[in-house]
């Protein structure tokens, strides 16, 4: 597998990703502004066998690393894409002068919250009714 910077040309297949994977996805101009506009933006892409198969987005702000997404292609989910993904993302975070990695997830969205706490995430606080529908979110850190 191959882990690497997002262009354009993956935005189709991201776009098919997220659609299936969040309640309220994010369009493709969220996806341009982080490609394009945002400087703090780093939008990453696993490959395999030259299939797109995941993807990651998080932002560095000062020494903070925010994880705003991750998601793997739904077929392929709990074969250890996403545990690849998260580790490459902080090491990335780490290097880039991240001291603290930072995340919302749904409170319902068990295998997310254990993938996070597998890499040291803990739950900071409970965001009341964060997600559109309604849902709580846990805030997690992690100390890098």
């Amino acid at each position: 597998m191959i882990i690497r910077p997002a262009t354009k040309d993956d935005l189709p297949a991201i776009l098919r990703i997220e659609s299936v994977t969040f309640d309220a996805p994010w369009t493709k101009a969220h996806f341009l502004y982080e490609l394009e506009k945002n400087p703090f933006s780093f939008l990453f892409v696993a490959v395999e066998e030259g299939h797109l198969v995941g993807y990651v987005d998080w932002w560095k702000t000062f020494e903070v690393g925010q994880l705003n997404n991750l998601a793997v292609a739904g077929p392929l989910r709990g074969k250890g894409i996403g545990h690849i993904l998260l580790k490459d993302t902080l090491q990335r975070m780490k290097e880039a002068g991240c001291e603290t990695a930072m995340l919302e997830v749904r409170v319902s969205n068990k295998a997310a919250i254990a993938l996070y706490q597998s890499e040291g995430f803990q739950t900071s606080h409970r965001k009341p009714h964060y997600y559109e529908n309604g849902e709580d979110a846990w805030a997690m850190i992690k100390t890098l």
